[in-house]
């Protein structure tokens, strides 16, 4: 039962829901929490679970400054008026695994998820996290049969993130003063892009060797898979996490950021049908537009065959 309070300020304020309590999902919530968004929703199968960590977190309230609410629940009703929904939920990835081995498990999990926002919170923007992620955005779409703009995938923000500490570290600055740009599907095929990635505005073309670029380009993509295997037991959570945070700040906020992320192609790179990682303006309405850069025949080459790895799995092993 909600105190008069959580009522009062439920009704002042908007509404986001996380589904999926472990790492990553409590990581994107305690990230949501901090940055004074609105409500927060914890969902999971398991209602002891998120109740635990959305207790947790409200009661660090004061310990960091924030006074927003936090609640856990196992039942998608609580999610109803939502204005952005963060979708964690699935299988980890373990040593060993790639992305696509998780497809059939995760897939059956999108389905249910899906039906339940379908329902209960028919006018959200959806942000997938869940892997593999460029399959399960196109899935959860189809799923809820929401306009694609309304549902995006978290990919290539984690990516670039994690080729700027790279690169910050190669170069020796600040990784607030490094930009990256990475492209393409969110696993082994993706598409760092050197000539947009810049520090301090400065090239790193310039500012590296071409042999150091090449490795951390390699790097970047295999940047999960690296903590998966430091782990032993689970993947990645604070970087992606806080990633899908951002981008519920970018949605909440109309803030129009130029984000890299997981969007639906029909005609732009030459691509039809199928998420891929590209640049977009994400605002109050999701994906405002979709940003074509003029890419070199080699980069757009790799971008085209990293859309049509995940188009041939989306028809040979869902279906679509």
């Amino acid at each position: 039962m909600r105190s008069k309070r959580s009522e009062f300020m439920a009704r002042e304020a908007r509404k986001i829901t996380v589904i999926g309590a472990g790492n990553v999902g409590a990581s994107c919530a305690f990230v949501l929490a901090q940055r004074k968004l609105g409500e927060i929703v914890l969902l999971d199968i398991y209602e002891g679970f998120a109740k635990g960590k959305a207790l947790d977190m409200s009661q660090g309230g004061q310990v960091l400054n924030y006074d927003g609410i936090v609640t856990g629940t196992s039942s998608y009703e609580d999610i109803a008026d939502s204005d952005v929904i963060v979708v964690t939920s699935g299988f980890p990835r373990q040593p060993g695994m790639s992305r696509e081995d998780l497809i059939g498990k995760n897939a059956e999990i999108i389905t249910q998820v899906g039906t339940g926002i379908k329902e209960h919170a028919p006018n959200a923007i959806i942000i997938m996290v869940t892997n593999p992620l460029d399959l399960m955005t196109y899935h959860m779409q189809k799923v809820t049969g929401f306009s694609s703009n309304r549902v995006i995938g978290q990919a290539g923000i984690l990516d670039s993130a994690r080729m700027t500490h790279f690169v910050s570290d190669a170069i020796g600055c600040s990784n607030e003063d490094v930009q990256a740009m990475v492209l393409g599907g969110h696993g082994d095929t993706m598409v760092p892009l050197p000539r947009y990635t810049t520090a301090g505005g400065i090239p790193i073309t310039q500012l590296l060797d071409e042999e150091t670029i090449d490795a951390i380009s390699k790097r970047t993509a295999s940047g999960g898979g690296e903590i998966v295997k430091l782990l032993e037991r689970g993947s990645a959570f604070y970087a992606p996490g806080s990633a899908a945070a951002i981008m519920a700040e970018a949605v909440l906020n109309d803030r129009r950021r130029l984000l890299p992320c997981s969007a639906l192609l029909n005609g732009e790179y030459g691509l039809e049908d199928v998420y891929i990682g590209v640049p977009i303006i994400l605002g109050k309405n999701g994906v405002e537009e979709i940003i074509e850069l003029d890419l070199e025949e080699h980069e757009l080459m790799s971008l085209q065959e990293s859309a049509n790895f995940y188009k041939t799995q989306l028809s040979d092993i869902l279906g679509y």
